[in-house]
């Protein structure tokens, strides 16, 4: 089994290890889309309309981000290990209790329970994993970690859904509360224990806050997110939109190869050259919107747009979170957890405003949806442009991330 050190005592990390917090990132991204696949038949089976159905989405992420600051304070100084088993276990209790509950109020309740689990995890278990490796393999143990995320959302979603279509929708949440209930047998007996920090003005959200480069890792958080989310939110929209060739089905397959070959091919550069695989993405992201702007419907280019789409997609989340972790020296956990929030928000205010302008424009919406995603990437593109440049500007013999 191939290993990585492990700083603080010297012991072998193997990559299971590291595979094993990736599946937690898996489920966790599962768990608060799942309603998302078998909205029609939830509708039906608890008797409430399908925007209270997608209500149990936002109620998650809205869980989510409001949580995730104060609670990665409160618990900075649990062990980790221990931290992570009890969020194990509230994921896996939110599941099966909406897979055997027939009321609509539980169900909620148990999706706030998730979406407060969510919004400890996500931020934790990205500072859980940089601690077990040299600091020159962060980025890479992050990127694989959170792989999970973009496996859960490629893979995991279409499989999920077909369980749920075929067997019911409460055997999906079923199998996903079980899964969870497994993760956490193997995480019990297999995850190293790491012990918490203290928490202090240094290491505070406000000191986060605090540090200018932060701000400009949270503003590319929130235009990238939006460039994404705002559009990705009505994928099908958008297919029916410029007549893909193929539908929905092979769109969202172009996309996840994109998006699978992407976040394991980022593994490989993203400690080395953080800056340039960020403007890449950027940049990658911009020339498809581009393209499904010029060129709508024609066949091979809007494959090729859905690929390039994918690509730009796949490290979201492990290249911003190894920028905070390469910017912050203590309370990584808290760092993490202010971008986190951004991020949950951001995913809100995108849909929000994608959904104004379907309200607004309903023949030309997908079509104004398209134009703020390329407008959020060039305007993410500029601002790192610029902070590279500041970066060069105020020291030029070494280039931070």
């Amino acid at each position: 089994m191939t290993a990585i050190a492990r700083p603080a005592e010297g012991k072998p990390i193997s990559w299971f290890v590291l595979s094993l917090m990736s599946s937690v990132t898996f489920v966790g991204i599962l768990s608060e889309l799942l309603p998302s696949g078998v909205l029609p038949q939830m509708s039906v089976g608890l008797d409430v309309a399908e925007t209270q159905v997608g209500f149990l989405v936002g109620v998650y992420a809205l869980a989510s981000a409001i949580c995730a600051i104060p609670l990665v304070s409160a618990t900075l100084a649990v062990n980790r290990k221990k931290l992570l088993m009890a969020l194990l276990i509230g994921f896996a209790v939110s599941n099966i209790v909406v897979a055997v509950s027939s009321s609509y109020s539980v169900i909620i309740a148990c999706r706030i329970l998730g979406g407060i689990c969510a919004g400890v995890m996500w931020p934790m278990i990205a500072a859980y994993g940089t601690r077990l490796v040299p600091e020159d393999m962060q980025g890479k143990a992050i990127t694989v970690i959170m792989a999970g995320n973009t496996l859960g959302i490629s893979i995991g979603m279409p499989a999920m859904t077909t369980v749920g279509v075929t067997f019911g929708w409460r055997a999906e949440f079923m199998a996903l509360g079980l899964l969870v209930a497994a993760i956490a047998v193997l995480s019990f007996f297999f995850l190293p224990s790491v012990e918490g920090a203290r928490l202090s003005k240094s290491n505070s959200p406000l000191a986060v806050l605090k540090n200018s480069r932060m701000l400009v890792v949270l503003l590319l958080t929130f235009l990238t997110v939006t460039a994404h989310y705002g559009i990705y939110t009505y994928i099908t929209l958008l297919v029916e939109k410029i007549h893909f060739p193929g539908g929905i089905g092979l769109a969202l397959l172009i996309f996840g190869i994109g998006s699978i070959l992407s976040v394991f091919g980022s593994a490989k550069y993203v400690d080395a050259h953080l800056r340039a695989l960020i403007v890449s993405m950027l940049v990658t992201g911009a020339v498809a919107m581009a393209l499904f702007l010029m060129f709508a419907g024609t066949p091979g280019v809007s494959h090729v747009a859905f690929f390039l789409w994918g690509i730009a997609f796949g490290p979201l989340v492990s290249m911003y979170q190894t920028a905070v972790s390469k910017l912050v020296d203590e309370g990584r956990d808290v760092a993490t957890s202010v971008q986190s929030s951004v991020f949950n928000f951001s995913i809100m205010i995108a849909t929000w405003i994608a959904g104004l302008l379907l309200t607004r424009f309903p023949d030309s919406g997908v079509k104004g949806i398209v134009y703020l995603s390329l407008a959020c990437f060039l305007a993410a593109i500029a601002v790192a442009f610029m902070a590279t440049r500041a970066a060069h500007a105020s020291s030029p013999a070494v280039v931070k991330p």
